[in-house]
């Protein structure tokens, strides 16, 4: 019994510690501005407007490059582009579009394309973004052509029970949207002008030092590993969020009956940890050290602007509108996203550095598929991926499987899976991982010849080989879907 207990209590432990770096971490900055995004999304905007450039009915040379275009903007991780993703595909986006704006953002965004560049070296970024883009939009062709029947009846059903219909996208839905946007990459772009201290202060706390020392001994801190560890402001956060989900359920649970005190006691919580979130808090001898950083202050100057457009601008409908939706995507997602993060936490613990030349040190089938699996089972947030792929390269594998494995990590989390699955059925979302770790492995096999020797011209071929047959795959399901219409009527 002591053995097993030995044995299952390190594992169950590191799904703690995983989950708790990940609220502390990721949560407020990203996700939750996510979340208020897709339900504006949701709320505000006219089915017409999404359709307009991501429909199934436009035109396949506007809608899969306006996805892919959009997704290069967000530098987020697969958690948080999914609320995203739900929010588009419930507005009306064709499900290629939105697979491909899905697959795109996290894989290669432009701050992960710039930070691969300069940790790994420009090849790889190059390889990262040329694969990602033929390799997304093709996986949105393959997916919309599976599913084109289903894809048909959902663009039927995506008539929102609240978002205006008919008209065109307001100009105050659009600001406002706009800001939420601008207050995502706030939080998540490591840009020196958000990330620098402009302002400090020192609160006078004795014993800060032992409380980040205690913590660290709980959850470790590791970067070289990937290990986040919880800091002294990440307890607070998680306080924080424990005391927004109590508030948001008295407040938004019922929203479509009217907004109580819950409701704004809730949105002034989020707001404050918002805040909190943003600043750059260190203990020092005797005292905590509270920094104002560049990210405080944009995140500031967006909730202003957000705190103008709530209370002035929009109506009691649609503030019942947008904070119904953002809960609902709340409650479809979070949960699993939380046992995604625990699962994950775990099985990391039983992986083992040293597999990794043994799997993945040569350009072979093998190498590839084992890149993947390591992306999907020891997933890192946005960004923490490329030192993570610097390590795995130091460790000897080829740079083929590390591509793959660059592919699949930002894409195919274990929650992302589970969270896509509640949004899209699990048919789509099997057939959806299935293709993201093939092409992950072929991207990383076509990368690897080339470091191997192979001519770049040959390499070419294979692409144009591949765009060439998906082409002809579409034409000729095009034209049975258009016999079996006219044959129908």
């Amino acid at each position: 019994m002591d053995t097993l207990l030995s044995a299952v209590f390190p594992v169950f432990y590191g799904g703690l510690g995983n989950l708790a770096a990940y609220l502390a971490a990721h949560v407020l900055l990203c996700l939750l501005p996510a979340f208020f995004i897709a339900g504006a999304m949701s709320a505000l905007i006219p089915k017409e407007t999404i359709t307009r450039f991501l429909g199934r009915n436009s035109s396949k040379t506007v809608s899969y490059p306006a996805a892919a275009a959009a997704g290069s903007l967000l530098a987020v991780c697969s958690c948080t582009i999914v609320p995203l993703f739900a929010g588009i595909y419930k507005k009306g986006a064709g499900l290629g579009p939105a697979i491909t704006f899905l697959f795109f953002a996290p894989a290669a965004n432009i701050l992960a394309l710039v930070y691969t560049g300069g940790v790994i070296g420009p090849d790889l970024a190059i390889a990262r973004f040329v694969l990602s883009l033929t390799f997304g939009i093709g996986i949105g062709l393959i997916m919309a052509l599976l599913f084109r029947a289903d894809d048909a009846a959902h663009d039927l059903a995506t008539d929102s029970a609240f978002g205006a219909q008919g008209a065109g996208m307001g100009r105050m839905a659009l600001v406002f949207l706009f800001v939420w946007v601008a207050l995502l990459l706030a939080g998540t772009l490591k840009l020196d002008v958000l990330t620098g201290t402009y302002l400090d202060f020192q609160l006078p706390i004795g014993d800060a030092q032992g409380w980040q020392a205690a913590l660290d001994r709980l959850v470790p801190y590791d970067a070289a590993k990937g290990e986040e560890g919880v800091s002294v402001q990440g307890v607070v956060l998680i306080a924080l969020l424990a005391s927004i989900g109590y508030s948001a359920w008295r407040g938004f649970e019922n929203i479509v009956d009217g907004a109580n005190a819950w409701t704004w006691i809730s949105l002034a919580l989020i707001a404050a940890t918002l805040l909190v979130a943003a600043l750059a808090v260190q203990p020092v001898d005797g005292a905590l050290r509270i920094g104002l950083t560049g990210k405080f202050f944009a995140v500031a100057a967006a909730l202003a602007a957000l705190h103008v457009i709530v209370r002035h601008r929009l109506s009691e409908d649609e503030l019942r509108d947008w904070l119904w939706e953002s809960w609902r995507f709340v409650k479809q997602i979070f949960p699993l996203l939380v046992v995604g993060v625990f699962v994950v936490g775990m099985i990391r613990v039983l992986i083992r550095p040293e597999w990794i030349e043994m799997l993945a040190g040569t350009n072979s089938l093998t190498g590839n598929l084992a890149g993947v699996v390591f992306g999907v089972f020891m997933y890192f947030p946005t960004l923490v991926e490329v030192p993570i792929a610097k390590m795995f390269l130091d460790l000897g594998m080829h740079r083929g499987p590390l591509l793959a494995y660059l592919m699949s990590d930002p894409e195919l989390s274990l929650q992302s899976i589970l969270i896509i699955s509640a949004i899209i059925g699990r048919k789509k979302t099997f057939t959806y991982v299935g293709l993201v770790a093939l092409f992950s492995a072929v991207a990383g096999l076509i990368y690897g010849a080339w470091i191997d020797g192979t001519a770049l011209f040959s390499l070419a071929l294979y692409l144009a080989g591949f765009i060439a047959a998906l082409a002809v795959l579409l034409a000729i399901a095009s034209r049975r879907a258009t016999a079996s219409s006219l044959k129908g009527v």
